[in-house]
Formats: structure tokens, C-alpha cells, sequence
């Protein structure tokens, strides 16, 4: 018994120490090695490769963003140039086709420009615009005005009247009909202003690279089928304005419950409250100091758009009418408060 005993008791003495010494094995420590640790050290790599994959991605969107800024400036420039030596209007037209190349380039730099460079694009277009319409009329020729008298048979016996001197020309258009106010400088330009509760209407040939202004009107709804320049919107209440392809920019300000449907290469909102638009905008649209504005896709045609949008220039297959720029709300981790998008059973389709 005492033999059994012994040889027992050495055998337990020696399994204690083969259960210690085991997990230091390599094939037992591989086996045993936790998971979590294992997962650990696969995050610590993929964060490793995010980060080194961002860092390359910001130099490359600092180098894309440092050549556009000089691209731009050089073009603005170039065409500033050119509307200052202007003298006839095949020089104007090259100037006005070197403006949409700079708001193709600048539609084009969207995804990789700061929010703050994209502003000072679109306020440099405008302002090579505005300086293109002034010299447009500048240049137009101006017409002669000739007043003639037509003598009228007297009856016998009675006195022939003085003729009454000329009356001079209304400062401003008859509401709703004839040219809406222009620039500072009085220049007409093409659109309705002080009208209400009026059907206006703009067709092709009245609207054919032309900028128009509606303002001031109340209640009334505007049909411009056809490709204008640029369109301004200012001051407008209760209105719907149906528009054609506007090959350059459209700028609304100062409205207020309108329902605005536009194609255009930029939008601009400005002062604006409680209205909807219908957009096919090729960059991003910006507002500025505006409260309940809503967006959805254009969806207004009528005979001969598919033309009017082929003399403009824009790309039917480019529309980011749901990418909207509030420079009134600097918050990148929430959206803005100020616009929404208009629910797609509750957007209109049909508007004739």
C-alpha cells in the first residue's frame, strides 16, 4: 500500500508543473492569445491606414484647391480685359463665352473647394455679369428719334391750334408690360416689375440671352419659355415664376410665399422667406438670411425646351437641387434649420 502511495503521490506532484509550463508552448499561446487583442491590433492598423489615406487626400485637395484659385484668377482677369478693350460685339461674345468657362470650372471644383472659396467664385462670376450686361448696352447703338408733324387740312373758318410740344417718355413702364428696372444706371433691361394678380409672359425671341428682372410684383405668375442670360428675382409676394434654362446665374432676394422654378448654372437666394422651389442648378445653391425655403427637382417643360436647354449650355444629367449652402450656418455636424426638402408626394408635376 505504502508503495502505491508513493508512487501516487509523485505523480500528482509532477501534473501541477506540466499544467503551468503548457501555455507557454507556442502552438498553446497562439490558442489561447485573447481575441480582443487580436481584433485590437487590426483597428490599430486600419486606423493607421484611414489616417494615412486622409492626410493624402487633404494634400490633394489643397493642391486642386491652390491650382483652381490661381486657374480662376487668371481667367477672371483675362476677362476683365477683354470687356475693357471691348468695342464691338464680337469681343463681348468671347468675353461672355470665357464667363460660362469660369462657371463651368468653378461647377466643376464644387466637391474639393471650401465653402468660403466657393462664395468668392460665385460673387466674382456675378460681378463679371453684371459687367458684361453694362457693356452690352453700352455698345448697343443707340436709336435716333424723329418727330414730325403731319399737317391736317383746315376747315374754312376755323383757327388752326398750336401744335402741343412732345410729352417726354414715362420714367417707369406701365405695370406688367414693357422692360422691368435695370442696374443703377437706368439701363432696361427685359422682364415686368410693379404688377399684380397679372398672367405674364416672355417667349423665345424675347428672351434669348437676355437678362431679365422681375420685381415687385404681387400675385402673379410668370411664364419665360425660353434661354435668358441671367435672372434676377427681387421683391416678389404670392408669385409663381415658371422659367426656362438660364445659361449663367439666377439671383432671388426679397421674396417671400413665391414658388420659383428655375434651371440655371448657380442660384443665389438672398432675404427670401417661406417659399419652394423647383430647381435644376449645375453647382450648389446658396442662401443667405433666408427662413422655410424648400427644394425639388425641376419639373416644368413645355415645346421646345430641350432646345433652350441646348443653346444654354447646361447639363441636363447634372442637377444638385438637393446640395444647399447656408452661409448663415456654419454647423457641419447638424443641418441647417433654414431650408428642407419638399416630400416627393407632395411636389408638383403637373403646372399648366
Amino acid at each position: 500500500m505504502e508503495a502505491a502511495g508513493e508512487d501516487v503521490a509523485p505523480a500528482e506532484g509532477l501534473r501541477a508543473p506540466a499544467a503551468l509550463v503548457a501555455p507557454l508552448q507556442p502552438e498553446v499561446a497562439a490558442a489561447v492569445l485573447p481575441e480582443r487583442l487580436q481584433r485590437r491590433e487590426v483597428e490599430r492598423q486600419q486606423g493607421v491606414e484611414r489616417q494615412r489615406q486622409k492626410k493624402e487626400a487633404q494634400v490633394v485637395k489643397e493642391e486642386q484647391s491652390e491650382f483652381f484659385v490661381a486657374a480662376f484668377a487668371r481667367e477672371r482677369e483675362a476677362v476683365e480685359a477683354l470687356l475693357a478693350a471691348a468695342a464691338a460685339a464680337e469681343q463681348l461674345e468671347e468675353a461672355a463665352a470665357r464667363v460660362q468657362g469660369l462657371q463651368k470650372l468653378l461647377t466643376e471644383s464644387v466637391r474639393f473647394l471650401a465653402a468660403y472659396e466657393v462664395r468668392q467664385g460665385q460673387e466674382a462670376l456675378a460681378r463679371l455679369q453684371g459687367a458684361l450686361a453694362a457693356r452690352r448696352q453700352e455698345l448697343q447703338p443707340k436709336k435716333k428719334f424723329a418727330f414730325r408733324t403731319l399737317k391736317k387740312e383746315v376747315a374754312p373758318g376755323s383757327e388752326q391750334r398750336p401744335a402741343e410740344p412732345a410729352q417726354p417718355p414715362a420714367a417707369a413702364p406701365a405695370p406688367g408690360h414693357g422692360s422691368a428696372e435695370g442696374d443703377s444706371d437706368g439701363s432696361p433691361l427685359c422682364g415686368f416689375s410693379r404688377a399684380e394678380s397679372e398672367e405674364l409672359e416672355l417667349g423665345p425671341a424675347e428672351l434669348l440671352q437676355r437678362d431679365v428682372v422681375l420685381s415687385e410684383l404681387r400675385g402673379c405668375r410668370v411664364r419665360l419659355r425660353g434661354n435668358a442670360n441671367t435672372l434676377r428675382v427681387r421683391d416678389c409676394r404670392g408669385c409663381t415664376v415658371l422659367c426656362g434654362p438660364v445659361s449663367t446665374s439666377v439671383l432671388v432676394d426679397g421674396c417671400s410665399d413665391c414658388l420659383l422654378v428655375l434651371a440655371c448654372q448657380q442660384l443665389r437666394t438672398h432675404r427670401t422667406r417661406d417659399s419652394r422651389f423647383y430647381v435644376q442648378v449645375t453647382s450648389r445653391a446658396v442662401i443667405e438670411d433666408c427662413t422655410k425655403v424648400s427644394f425639388a427637382p425641376y419639373s416644368w417643360s413645355y415645346p421646345g425646351i430641350e432646345k433652350d436647354f441646348e443653346s444654354s449650355g447646361l447639363d441636363r444629367s447634372r442637377n444638385n437641387w438637393n446640395i444647399v449652402d447656408d452661409f448663415n450656418w456654419l454647423a457641419k455636424d447638424k443641418p441647417s434649420p433654414n431650408w428642407s426638402l419638399i416630400p416627393e408626394l407632395e411636389r408638383i408635376t403637373y403646372w399648366d
